[in-house]
C-alpha cells in the first residue's frame, strides 16, 4: 500500500493501525510494504540458487553415473572434499572477504549447493543405468551423450524436480540468514531476512514489525519442504 522506503519520522516505530497494518519501524517505513516488496530478493535468489546447482550437478551427475571411471572417481573426490567443508562458514567467509552483495552470496550457495545435488543425480544415473531401455540404445550404437541427455535425463527429471523445491527452502532460509548477518543485500533494502535484523530493537513497540517477516521465511520454506515431499512421494509412487 505504501513505497517501502517511505519515511514518516513523526511516527517512527508504531504498532499495527488501520493506517499502517502491520506497523512501522524506526525510520517511519511500512512494514507490510517492505514485506511484500521484499518477497522480490526472497524469492528470485532462492529460485537461481536452486536451479543453478542442479542445472550444474545435472551434468556432473550425469558424467559421473553413466561413464564411471576416472571421471566419477574425480567428480565424487570433489564431492567429498565439498561435503568436508562447513558451509555456511565458508558463505559467511568468501561473502564477507569479497565485500558482501546478494549475487555474491546466490554465486556462492550455487557451487555450494552443487555438491549435494550431484550425489542426488549420480545415484539416479547408477539407477538407471543398468535398465533394458538403456541397453538396447547401446547397442544400436547411441553415442552415450545422446544417451545420457535425451535417453536417461528424461527419467530422472521428475525426481530432480522434487528436489529443486527442497533446495528452494534450504536457500531462502542461508540467504535470509546471510542478509540478517548483514552479508546479503545492501542496508535499507526490503528483504526479510534483513528486516529481521534491522527490526530486531522494536520487538517491544511493534512485534509485528520483527514477526511478519520470520513468519514469512518460515511459512515459505516450509510450504517449498512440504511440496517437494509430496512432489518426490507422488513420482515415486509411479
Amino acid at each position: 500500500p505504501y513505497p517501502p522506503n517511505e519515511q514518516h519520522l513523526l511516527i517512527g516505530d508504531a504498532p499495527p493501525s488501520a493506517r499502517f497494518l502491520a506497523g512501522t519501524d524506526l525510520l517511519g517505513r511500512d512494514v507490510l510494504s517492505r514485506t511484500i516488496v521484499g518477497a522480490r530478493t526472497a524469492l528470485v535468489g532462492p529460485a537461481v540458487v536452486a536451479v543453478g546447482a542442479f542445472a550444474i550437478a545435472t551434468v556432473l551427475g550425469l558424467l559421473a553415473g553413466y561413464l564411471g571411471g576416472a571421471v566419477d572417481t574425480l567428480v565424487m573426490r570433489w564431492v567429498d572434499f565439498m561435503f568436508a567443508l562447513p558451509g555456511p562458514l565458508i558463505a559467511i567467509v568468501v561473502v564477507g572477504v569479497t565485500g558482501g552483495g546478494f549475487w555474491t552470496a546466490v554465486l556462492v550457495l550455487v557451487i555450494l549447493f552443487t555438491a549435494p545435488d550431484t550425489r542426488i543425480v549420480r545415484s539416479a544415473v547408477l539407477e538407471q543405468r543398468p535398465r533394458p531401455y538403456v541397453e538396447a540404445a547401446r547397442t544400436l550404437g547411441v553415442s552415450p551423450l545422446r544417451i545420457m541427455f535425451l535417453h536417461i535425463l528424461p527419467n530422472i527429471l521428475p525426481i530432480l524436480a522434487a528436489y529443486v523445491f527442497l533446495d528452494f527452502a534450504f536457500a531462502l532460509v542461508s540467504l535470509a540468514g546471510l542478509s540478517f548477518l548483514g552479508l546479503g543485500v545492501p542496508p535499507g533494502t526490503p528483504d526479510w531476512g534483513r528486516m529481521i535484523f534491522e527490526n530486531r530493537s522494536i520487538l517491544f513497540t511493534n512485534p509485528v514489525g520483527l514477526l511478519l517477516p520470520a513468519v514469512t521465511i518460515v511459512v515459505t520454506a516450509g510450504s517449498m519442504n512440504l511440496i517437494g515431499d509430496w512432489l518426490y512421494e507422488r513420482i515415486s509412487s509411479r
